[in-house]
This record gives C-alpha cells, sequence and structure tokens, in this order.
C-alpha cells in the first residue's frame, strides 16, 4: 500500500483533520539509519508527527521542523517536514534498545525521556521564524503534540501517531491522524469524537489490516458531513547537495578550513538526514579557502 496524505473537514469546517500512512518512508528512515526497533518506534511516530503538522504548511517554501528530547537514552529526535509532503530525520542514538513493557508494548517514553522539550519551529520566510515549545507531556509523540497545539497555539487537538512491526522488525504499519476543533465548534463536538476514538481500534492495528486512511477517518466521522479535499504523497527525502556542502565549508573561514587542510588528505562529509557521503581532496578544499573570509 503506498503512503498517502489526506486533508479533511467536517461539521462544515468545525472540524480539521489531516490524516496520513507513513510505513514506506519510515521503513527509507530505517534503512538509512540503521536504528534498533525501539528508536525506529520512536523515529517512525516522530516522522508521522512532523509530516502531519508540515501539511497544514500554506505555501511551497514554509518549513517546519519538530524536535524532542527529554533526556532520555535515545538523546533526541528532529524531524524536518515540507508543505508537500516530504520529510527528513535524525535521531540522536540510533541503537537505544529498552526491554519491551509488561504489555508488550516498545518503551518509546522511556527511550524520549520526560525531562525535557518539545520544540516546533516554523520558518515560514518571515524576518524570524516562530518557535513554540511546551515542556514533554508523556514522551509518547502523540500525546505531546496534542499537548503542544493545545497550550501553545490554544486548539484542542486529538493526535494519534503510532508504529507496528512485523517479524523481519521492518515498519508492516505506520500513521496516524490530527483532529482539530476550530474555534466555533460546538463543545459536544469534541466530546462524540474523542468517544469514538476511544470505541475504536489503533490507527495502525487498521492500517496493518488493510484499511486505508480514508476509510479509518470516514469511519471516525461517519454522519458528520465528511469532505475530503486534496491528498497527497508523503515520503523521506533530503535536499543536501555537494553545493550546500560547500557553503557550509566556506563559512568556516580561512582559518578553520587551513586546518583541515593541513593534513593533506581527502576530507570525507556525510550528511546525518539521508547519508550521503562528500569527499573534498585538499586541492577542492583549496579552491573553497579561496573564497572565505
Amino acid at each position: 500500500m503506498e503512503d498517502r496524505i489526506i486533508r479533511a473537514t467536517a461539521k462544515d469546517g468545525a472540524i480539521r483533520i489531516i490524516g496520513a500512512t507513513t510505513t514506506n518512508l519510515l521503513n527509507e528512515a530505517i534503512r538509512i539509519h540503521k536504528t534498533t526497533p525501539t528508536a525506529s518506534c520512536a523515529m517512525g511516530r516522530m516522522l508521522t508527527a512532523g509530516v502531519l503538522m508540515g501539511a497544514m504548511l500554506k505555501n511551497d517554501k514554509d518549513v517546519l521542523t519538530l524536535k524532542i528530547d527529554g533526556g532520555g537514552p535515545i538523546k533526541g529526535i528532529t524531524v524536518t517536514a515540507y508543505a508537500d509532503g516530504r520529510i527528513k530525520g535524525i535521531v540522536g542514538n540510533p541503537n537505544v534498545q529498552l526491554p519491551p513493557r509488561q504489555n508488550g508494548t516498545i518503551d518509546v517514553s522511556g527511550a524520549i525521556g520526560k525531562n525535557g522539550m518539545l520544540t516546533v519551529i516554523k520558518d515560514l520566510g518571515l524576518k524570524n521564524p516562530y518557535v513554540g515549545q511546551v515542556k514533554i507531556y508523556t514522551g509518547e509523540v502523540g500525546e505531546d503534540v496534542a499537548y503542544y497545539y493545545t497550550t501553545s497555539e490554544q486548539t484542542p487537538s486529538a493526535v494519534a501517531v503510532g508504529v507496528m512491526f512485523n517479524k523481519d522488525l521492518e515498519a508492516s504499519a505506520a500513521g496516524g491522524f490530527i483532529i482539530q476543533m476550530m474555534p466555533d465548534a460546538d463543545p459536544l463536538l469534541a466530546d462524540l469524537v474523542q468517544y469514538r476514538l476511544e470505541e475504536m481500534p489503533s490507527t495502525t492495528e487498521m492500517i496493518n489490516n488493510g484499511k486505508t486512511i480514508d476509510e479509518i477517518i470516514s469511519n471516525i466521522f461517519e454522519d458528520m458531513d465528511l469532505k475530503i479535499h486534496d491528498d497527497g504523497k508523503p515520503y523521506y527525502g533530503c535536499d543536501c547537495s555537494r553545493e550546500k556542502i560547500e557553503t557550509a565549508l566556506i563559512s568556516l573561514g580561512k582559518k578553520e578550513l587551513s586546518n583541515i587542510i593541513a593534513d593533506r588528505k581527502d576530507e570525507e562529509i556525510g550528511c546525518s538526514f539521508c547519508g550521503s557521503r562528500y569527499i573534498f581532496t585538499p586541492e577542492e578544499m583549496e579552491q573553497l579557502m579561496e573564497k572565505a573570509k
């Protein structure tokens, strides 16, 4: 099943819904970062949350960065999302592996920790980016994002993000949704939606059983005048390039570049988001040094 993202409304626009399946993009991230199941689950939730939040960006050049660091052994996760569904991410410790909880679930909150912050940075092309922060609520990601929207943006939200694995430790299902009540929404609507969410199976369980995100959202908002406005395909993608690495090297300045060139060895620089490697010879580094200050 292809990954998919949908944007929808219900009850004449009183409810906003963003939903997505992200199984394939998570498996691409697992391949790149070589994460353990614990790290894969935590990163999968963050990637899904980033895709959902990125879908709310209005312009193609807008960028959203979502960070969580609670002092746990995973040492933080950062994802960067774009309006077109593209996302990339890094995890501080891809090798973290914790024993499962007593109920058999992966201990994501134990990996992330609860003594820290969830940070949302929106670069909307203005002079300064918007930065919002909240204390980590549970470390489970979904609840933390919901807490951010409710406290920082004053938008009551229900957020579900999850991951399920097969016996080969690949993601067999990943996805979730953000449901937000608009300011003019009837308060009883939130109670009804909450009741339906509590009565339904987990999102990843339904995805694993072959349900599309359209079907899942349609089931929640049955008889609520659901309108799906558009859809797209989220994907894991990095925008790194040799030119961007060159610009970063030039910004180091002549003194720092001179120190790097001193050993007369090729310099290999890797991208933390996608694993691409860029090699610069001493001669190429000298050319860059000529452009530095």
